[in-house]
């Protein structure tokens, strides 16, 4: 008896290799990190472009607006020594990739009386793109974070 693959098989082989992980929900905290340096480097480029005019990547003196040093994950409004809105101070939001999202593409929709002023990014690219990106932004493991 011959061995044998149909082509249908083989078909359905390459296509579900060459498509494995996209459109796959994102990992569960403490998996591996889900963005590869490609989509952390275009992220950086996003904030550069659209958020360096007012926040800056380090704790200490801060720009226009909050430091988003550690941001993912944080509390929102909670960032010591800025003068937040109440209604962001309010709100209760914790900056998941869900909130973060939200917030890049229409932050006085997702909290009302928010005053920060913002050009939405609704490419959800460079959404993602810049959520990779502002993951980066943490202390290792028993580092500190710069001053």
């Amino acid at each position: 008896m011959r061995n044998f693959l149909s082509p249908a098989l083989v078909a359905v082989t390459i296509v579900t290799a060459a498509t494995a992980g996209f459109g796959q929900p994102p990992q569960p905290p403490g998996w591996a990190e889900p963005y590869g340096e490609a989509e952390q480097a275009a992220g950086r480029q996003v904030f550069l472009h659209h958020c360096l005019v007012c926040h800056v990547l380090r704790r200490g003196p801060r720009g226009y607006g909050p430091t988003l040093y550690g941001v993912v994950g944080r509390l929102a409004g909670a960032e010591p020594g800025f003068p937040y809105s109440d209604a962001l101070k309010k709100s209760g939001l914790v900056w998941t990739e869900d909130n973060l999202r939200n917030w890049i593409a229409d932050n006085a929709a997702l909290v009302p009386g928010e005053r920060m002023p913002h050009v939405s990014i609704s490419d959800p690219a460079e959404q993602v793109y810049l959520i990779a990106f502002l993951r980066t932004l943490k202390a290792r493991p028993g580092e500190a974070a710069p001053r």
